[in-house]
């Protein structure tokens, strides 16, 4: 089976695209880092050495501190796909984090977006 690409893909060059599409949406990089945080259990130093050192997707969250348990509460659909539907834990840690950056572009609270999780 043929690996998908974003395994691979350094998860900085996708971080500034989620903090342009939060920025349209009058959201802040502070957000997004909160979303990290809460998802992964890394720090702001810490996501500042993973961007430096251009870690991919597949270190990113293996290495991740405290993966949330509460994560397993997030539901919806990205690409079509429903997030808890998706079978390969990797891939699905990672639309975990696209639909958290989602929710919060389309103007949900952040308080609420994690406290309720």
């Amino acid at each position: 089976m043929k690996e998908h690409k974003i395994y691979t893909m350094s998860f900085g060059r996708v971080y500034p695209l989620y903090v342009a599409k939060l920025a349209r949406k009058g959201r802040t990089q502070l957000e997004l880092d909160e979303v990290i945080f809460w998802l992964t259990g890394y720090s702001k130093q810490d996501i500042n050495r993973i961007l430096q050192e251009e870690t991919d997707f597949r270190s990113f969250f293996a290495n991740a501190p405290r993966l949330n348990p509460k994560r397993k509460e997030i539901t919806g659909k990205i690409c079509g796909v429903k997030v808890e539907e998706i079978e390969d834990p990797l891939m699905q840690n990672i639309r975990y984090l696209d639909k958290l950056v989602d929710d919060l572009a389309r103007g949900k609270k952040l308080e609420a977006l994690l406290k309720n999780r």
